[in-house]
């Protein structure tokens, strides 16, 4: 029988073995659900949340705390998310701490779920929560020999059913979902239609709005491949009007509105898959400032004639040391992203490498020489997760200034 402490009472086969009826009301019937990777290997465990089953690629975070942030993150769509922390869900979730208005995971893994979590900001319990937005979740499962297989072979394909327990069929099925590599999700998760954000932080865990900049708005267009919520509201507290648009959205359309800076967000799948953008940011280089993150930070260096790869297992959590090359101070970091750029693979003579990670030397950063364009890897919002970074946005809004005289 598998463990878990907020259980009052294990399923039982027979309901007629419940002894007191005065306990029966707190009786959790418990589904059987199943983990298949495309390696054959099969994890049994406890379905929490929807029922079904979903396909995705199996990868791991390493974060403590946020896991309604990264649930509801854009970047994760197509991913099947492991937490490697081993208690999930005692905290429950909120209205406050969404990236957006849905989580975009295709499922969810975990040690121990949490049913009765308790906060003073919870509305209802994780599960509750995930049966509504129909995410499929397993517990109980091996998350420490899952995160270290996926170490060791890489990220891989995966299946979580509780509708089919043959596990031929399951493996049959992860065989045919596509893999990451040249999928563009971009396209999948960004807005339908443009629009304008003029939201900050009020909660009471905000960071402080920033009045060390100009008085003066600046008008920033926002490129969405799946931008998270905290992102806009960061560039808002640097005084900055907002209008988010969609992925595919044209280099023209751009332009016409004349904004004073252009910012392009994280999101999910394959950079060299997502074409239309990097065309479209290849007629933007030199016409207006550009800030990039994550995927908007590899679409650049596409654009730019770099290149990039995928990454074993990717950067995920909100712990990763980057040097600051420029400085020499270590920042920590929240990061997701599978893909990185080949720093060797663009001009020197043009681009200078700010950023590197501290614990494998991958490319976190890059600046242009003389145009006003720089982009990072990882999250400088970090909504959850540290704010060593923040100073990115000022850099941006003052980089905005400079080019407006």
């Amino acid at each position: 029988m598998l463990r878990s402490k907020g259980r009052i009472l294990r399923a039982v086969q027979n309901l007629e073995e419940i002894a007191s009826p005065h306990i029966s009301s707190y009786l959790i019937l418990v589904m059987k659900a199943k983990l298949v990777l495309e390696n054959g290997t099969i994890f049994t465990g406890e379905s929490f949340g929807a029922n079904g089953e979903m396909t995705g690629e199996v990868v791991f975070n390493t974060s403590i705390t946020g896991y309604q942030e990264i649930l509801t993150d854009p970047s994760y769509a197509g991913q099947i998310v492991t937490m490697t922390y081993p208690l999930i869900g005692n905290y429950g979730v909120n209205t406050d701490d969404l990236e957006s208005v849905k989580p975009h995971v295709s499922g969810f893994v975990v040690k121990e779920y949490s049913e009765f979590p308790s906060n003073f900001r919870s509305t209802e319990s994780l599960g509750n929560w995930l049966t509504q937005h129909n995410i499929v979740g397993i517990q109980g499962i091996d998350t420490r020999m899952l995160t270290k297989m996926i170490r060791s072979v890489g990220a891989m394909r995966g299946i979580i059913s509780t509708a089919d327990g043959d596990d031929k069929n399951l493996l049959a099925k992860v065989q045919r979902s596509p893999h990451m590599s040249g999928l563009d999700l971009a396209s999948r998760v960004t807005t339908a239609k443009s629009y304008l954000w003029d939201k900050v932080d009020t909660t009471p865990f905000a960071l402080p709005l920033t009045n060390t900049v100009s008085k003066k708005k600046c008008n920033v267009v926002v490129y969405d491949y799946g931008v998270k919520q905290n992102i806009l509201r960061r560039l808002t507290s640097y005084r900055c009007n907002l209008t988010v648009l969609p992925a595919q959205t044209s280099a023209e359309d751009v332009l016409k509105m004349n904004p004073d800076g252009i910012f392009l967000s994280n999101g999910p799948g394959d950079p060299a898959a997502v074409t239309y953008a990097i065309e479209s940011l290849k007629k933007l280089i030199g016409k207006k400032p550009i800030f990039g993150i994550c995927l908007g930070h590899q679409l650049l260096a596409l654009a730019l004639g770099g290149k990039t790869f995928k990454l074993k297992f990717g950067h995920r959590g909100a712990n990763h040391p980057v040097k600051n090359l420029k400085t020499g101070a270590i920042e920590i970091t929240s990061q997701n992203h599978g893909f990185a750029v080949d720093p060797d693979s663009l001009d020197p003579q043009s681009i200078e490498i700010t950023h590197e990670n501290w614990n494998d030397h991958t490319n976190e950063g890059f600046r242009h020489r003389s145009l006003p364009i720089f982009s990072v890897q990882y999250h400088p919002e970090a909504s959850p997760g540290p704010h060593d970074s923040d100073y990115l946005f000022k850099q941006f809004r003052e980089m905005m200034d400079s080019s407006l005289g």
